[in-house]
């Protein structure tokens, strides 16, 4: 049976709540009001979730809308890191098999053009690839191989197949960060899971999606891009194919993991309560805390992908974790956030999508994301936080769910920190 994976588009026109637009006018920065001004040059989107609780500490949540259309492409860049890591840890519970769990050690062979191994992992503490490696390398800094190897582990098309059964709809999930083409996208490479003796405990082959995608909405942008042999082409690219999530399910993915009650039950993903607590710790956990991969904190610093409190200082407020992930390629930068302030008992939600590349040439690494896109989004940050800490809450949250024995960077450790990852 070959099954077509159509995307359902939750609006017809944009979308904007007065209530919103109102707290974002109030901050009357030049640059944030500039790209405010401009929402379609900028290809700006924003969901702002207020979170409140009841005498029982149940949560309850209302989104509000600046300019959010399903229709409005972005790119989602490594933001779909973040769905892979939950589906990783889904099939792991559904293969059921004694000994095969997030730190078993895998083995990544070769089976089809342009696929290459993996059978080592030298950022890891048993030197060997593993899921839960994979995951703390693709939140702690949004490292691409990571994303490529869940890729193969999920295959493409259980991938978009449960995203949509879960009723994410507006989901596409199509390509490897490995310029593939569309056939080499739809095989992934065979995979072993070893046994601390090195002895085969499941065997995934190669495997190869036959079903088809729904491309009928044209996407193409700029006026200009390189192509893969470096050459300028005068024409738009074409991201007709490439992946594809609307901010409104990745808002409603990253709630049902952080508050899984707080969705209905067919949007919630087959997670443990240890997978819960690993998601939250390394959806929050700074580099500068972690030994397992063990990165340089010059420059992989605290706020490094925590863009909505990334500033000059490289600091984060000692009170306060981000639960996020983000993404940056094409002039896109993304962030979907749930930030708690555990000093002044707030907390919210945050996703936002800005576009950034003044020449309007693509594929060429000239944006503007220094000048326009980190500053504007930490405006934003700064403006919802800054709101949230004087809106008035009936009851204080209470954070035992996410208040989280993080690690602690070994001083002892000689090991040279990694200072040039591929993100």
């Amino acid at each position: 049976m070959r099954i077509v994976f159509f995307i359902h588009f939750i609006n017809a026109q944009p979308k904007t709540d007065t209530f919103l637009k109102n707290i974002l006018e109030n901050n009357k920065d030049t640059l944030f009001q500039k790209v405010l001004s401009n929402p379609n040059e900028y290809r700006l989107q924003i969901i702002y979730t207020e979170i409140n609780r009841d005498k029982n500490n149940k949560p309850s949540f209302k989104n509000y809308y600046f300019n959010v259309d399903s229709l409005f492409y972005f790119n989602p860049a490594s933001t779909v890191k973040l769905p892979l890591a939950i589906l990783s840890l889904q099939k792991l519970h559904k293969l059921n098999i004694d000994g095969v769990n997030k730190y078993t050690s895998m083995q990544f062979d070769s089976a089809y053009p342009h696929q290459e191994k993996e059978l080592f992992d030298s950022t890891s503490e048993t030197g060997l690839p593993s899921i839960a490696n994979f995951i703390k390398k693709a939140f702690l800094i949004s490292d691409n191989d990571a994303y490529n190897r869940m890729y193969e582990f999920v295959g493409q098309k259980e991938i978009n197949e449960d995203l949509h059964s879960k009723g994410y709809n507006d989901v596409r999930i199509t390509r490897q960060f490995m310029g593939f083409t569309e056939d080499e996208n739809r095989h992934t490479n065979p995979i072993d899971f070893l046994d601390k003796n090195g002895k085969v405990i499941y065997h995934q082959p190669m495997l190869y999606n036959t079903d088809s995608f729904d491309f009928s909405h044209e996407v193409k942008m700029g006026k200009g891009h390189w192509d893969s042999h470096d050459s300028l082409i005068n024409e738009p690219i074409d991201f007709t194919k490439a992946n594809n999530v609307s901010l409104h399910d990745y808002q409603q993915i990253l709630q049902s993991v952080l508050f899984p009650q707080s969705v209905p039950a067919n949007k919630r993903f087959n997670l443990t309560k240890e997978d819960y607590a690993f998601l939250k710790q390394y959806l929050s956990q700074f580099p500068s805390e972690t030994n397992y991969p063990k990165y340089d904190t010059t420059e992989y610093y605290d706020s490094y992908v925590k863009f909505f409190f990334r500033d000059s200082t490289h600091k984060m407020p000692p009170h306060v974790r981000v639960f996020n992930k983000v993404g940056w390629a094409y002039g896109f930068l993304i962030d979907i956030s749930y930030v708690a302030d555990f000093k002044n008992n707030v907390e919210f939600m945050l996703a936002a999508t800005v576009y950034v590349n003044s020449d309007e040439i693509l594929n060429d690494d000239k944006y503007d994301y220094d000048s326009v896109g980190w500053p504007f989004l930490n405006k934003l940050g700064q403006t919802i936080y800054n709101y949230e800490l004087h809106r008035t809450r009936e009851y204080k949250p209470d954070f035992s769910d996410f208040k989280i024995n993080y690690e602690h960077r070994n001083p002892n450790d000689t090991r040279p920190a990694i200072k040039d990852a591929d993100n």
